[in-house]
């Protein structure tokens, strides 16, 4: 069974403040993980750890968003948006603050964990919030224009990350995020209207949610597009987690070097989205995800050329632009195309869509560090099998369907 319930496109004045707060909340993933990713190998140095024991920060901040997704999902659907993203943002100030002061990797290592269950409240609330508000091809040109806004935390949380590390440690990094935090706190606590009338919420009894979870695992073109946007995020998880160590420790970047190849690789996510954003409407959202499936294929395999071929550094770094910049395009159309028969269980459809994008790259991350230090094959190797994997789980498991041209709610 599907949900039918259609919501009524906000005014343009109430879109652009939707934007700016939705895109703020969707950033929380890029910011949370990539501002500290030039601070690796200081952490592991000042920590006194093996750098697998530092990379599971990230394992740990990965899965707290799945579990965090799976519970704030459903409570979302019953309660409605923003209680339970209020919750989750003091979660993630609380967080914020014991990674700060945390004393050693386990300590960090849990206190990312709090962190995490925080920013899946953004994560998979912002989703659902466009689910509330739009509903055909408008939902995905506004989830291509979110791309604009939370496109810019790859770019620029590295960039400020490696830029803090002039003058401060790793630690100041999460006082940084503490403050972004609690700025965030603020704006949805005064801002943010509820999104989520209560006519059109669901109770959150176990039973119900499970079985509903039940309904959307068996629903196989959910699954396929879910599946799809997941293995690709593996895929760019394990360019995340290795990439700080590969491009410094292997072709000698400086920490700020690497954040501008990082930040110059979010571009290409920021470009994409806003192609896709151009292009929806006039070309179907499938073919515009499959062609994104295959450019991201495309680039992983040609990472792992590059690995095994031991080829310049530029064309390393050519074909990872490839790859991230995908992300722009399969995002967007991936979770408008999954989301379009759920209107009525958009938080659980958004966790469950959420869950597999960062179960799958809690996966991949400790992957990449089997080979040891000083070789990029790992990396690559992850890189390019998830993303093949991606392309595999969109062709055969979902099946064209007929959608509703919807007025570009931003014209």
């Amino acid at each position: 069974m599907t949900d039918t319930a259609e919501p009524t496109a906000p005014t343009r004045r109430a879109q652009l403040k939707f934007v700016l707060i939705l895109g703020g909340l969707s950033a929380f993933g890029p910011l949370s993980i990539d501002m500290y990713l030039p601070a690796l190998p200081q952490m592991a140095g000042d920590l006194h750890a093996a750098d697998t024991t530092v990379q599971l920060t990230l394992s740990a901040f990965i899965v707290g968003l799945a579990v965090g997704q799976l519970v704030l999902g459903p409570l979302s659907d019953a309660l409605g948006r923003r209680g339970p993203l209020l919750v989750g943002l003091v979660l993630y100030v609380v967080g914020s603050v014991l990674c700060a002061v945390s004393p050693d990797a386990w300590l960090l290592v849990a206190a990312r964990g709090v962190q995490s269950l925080g920013a899946a409240a953004g994560i998979v609330i912002a989703r659902a919030a466009v689910r509330d508000l739009y509903s055909g091809t408008a939902m995905t040109k506004f989830f291509s224009t979110l791309m604009l806004v939370s496109g810019l935390a790859p770019i620029l949380a590295p960039l400020i990350g490696g830029q803090l590390l002039n003058w401060t440690s790793w630690r100041g990094v999460f006082v940084v995020l503490t403050v972004f935090g609690a700025a965030l706190l603020a704006v949805v606590a005064f801002a943010l209207p509820e999104p989520l009338p209560v006519s059109r919420r669901s109770p959150a009894r176990l039973g119900r949610v499970m079985k509903t979870y039940g309904r959307l695992a068996v629903d196989r073109t959910f699954a396929g597009y879910a599946l799809a946007s997941g293995l690709l995020f593996a895929s760019m998880f394990a360019y995340i987690s290795g990439s700080s160590f590969v491009l410094q420790g292997v072709y000698g970047l400086s920490p700020q070097a690497y954040s501008v190849v990082f930040g110059v690789n979010g571009v290409g996510i920021v470009l994409a989205g806003q192609l896709n954003g151009r292009l929806v409407g006039r070309v179907p959202e499938r073919t515009l995800l499959l062609a994104g499936l295959l450019l991201g294929a495309l680039g992983g395999v040609l990472v792992l050329v590059s690995a095994l071929a031991h080829l310049p550094l530029a064309a390393l770094l050519v074909s990872l632009f490839l790859l991230v910049s995908s992300i722009g395009l399969v995002t967007p159309n991936a979770s408008s195309l999954a989301l379009a028969e759920h209107a009525r269980s958009a938080g659980a459809a958004s966790a469950l869509l959420g869950v597999l994008q960062f179960v799958v790259g809690g996966v991949a991350t400790p992957l990449v560090g089997l080979g040891g230090p000083g070789t990029a094959v790992p990396m690559a190797a992850t890189i390019a099998g998830f993303a093949l994997l991606a392309l595999v789980a969109f062709l055969t498991l979902t099946r064209p369907a007929v959608r509703p041209v919807t007025p570009d709610p931003l014209s």
